[in-house]
């Protein structure tokens, strides 16, 4: 049995040993924000918080994390930063966005007004297959505005 705090609720999972805390939050607790692309920690589509640090959840196993704090898209539904990708038109597909805008959301926690040069060393664990560099960055240094 896992206990498990996801965006302010705290869960009881019993998964076997060897699941990722990606399958956990997408098969287990249903919230499919969380994308799964690469399965191997190499795109960043998976990216959650864990105690507000940006972590792949394809690679992490969820028996390690219990007890801790998890954050997910859903669970950054009103934050800022969703407005100012859309303001931005950064995204194209979309399916990268929720693992971009979960870092950028760690990114703007410790550093309110990051450069450009910040967001692209923060992000620079997303990869985007559409290209939208330019707008993710944009959305990010103007997150406020």
């Amino acid at each position: 049995m896992v206990e498990l705090r996801v965006n302010g609720h705290a869960y009881e999972l019993d998964a076997p040993v060897g699941r990722t805390l990606a399958e956990a939050l997408r098969l287990d607790l249903g919230l499919t924000g969380t994308k799964v692309a690469c399965g191997e920690g190499h795109c960043g589509a998976c990216t959650v918080q864990l105690d507000g640090v940006p972590v792949l959840s394809c690679i992490t196993l969820l028996h390690t994390v219990g007890g801790r704090e998890v954050t997910t898209i859903e669970g950054l539904a009103e934050h800022p930063l969703v407005d100012a990708f859309v303001r931005a038109d950064a995204l194209q597909c979309g399916f990268c966005t929720p693992g971009q805008i979960v870092s950028a959301a760690a990114l703007v926690e410790s550093t309110p007004q990051p450069t450009s040069e910040e967001v692209r060393h923060a992000m620079s664990g997303n990869l985007c297959r559409c290209g939208a560099y330019p707008r993710i960055e944009e959305a990010v240094v103007a997150w406020r505005g």
